[in-house]
């Protein structure tokens, strides 16, 4: 195997390879999602602009957007302190970047107090999961 960047050298990768990646709007600050990925992911994002992950589930290369058109290109990439997780500042095209069809991942939120709190929907369905894949 060639040599690696060294950019890429620094990154420590977990025992499965892969690394955390959060991915938040560049305009507002929000958090639109959180997923993983590898050497080979995090290269073809810096080399092409736009966001790719890897899919644990697939067990593959998801370039976000593939199927839904919901493309993420990215306009900055930072480490944090430690080296293990990966922030990318993306635009987000189509305003969803959740699969449910919401602008966020994170729709859900904690209401009401120890025993009696749940999880409660806050953000609408933007568009409908069953329009948006193939």
């Amino acid at each position: 195997m060639a040599d690696l960047p060294a950019w890429l050298a620094e990154i420590r990768f977990d025992e499965h390879g892969l690394i955390p990646a959060i991915a938040q709007d560049q305009a507002t600050g929000k958090i639109l999602m959180v997923a993983w990925m590898n050497q080979e992911s995090l290269q073809e994002t810096v080399s092409t602009g736009r966001a790719v992950y890897w899919s644990r589930s697939r067990q593959r290369l998801w370039r976000k957007g593939e199927e839904s058109g919901h493309v993420q290109h990215v306009s900055d990439l930072r480490l944090d302190c430690d080296g293990d997780v990966i922030l990318l500042s993306v635009e987000q095209l189509g305003q969803i970047a959740c699969h449910t069809g919401r602008e966020s991942c994170f729709y859900r939120q904690l209401q009401g107090q120890s025993d009696q709190a749940q999880w409660v929907t806050v953000d609408p369905v933007l568009k409908d999961p069953e329009h948006i894949y193939r």
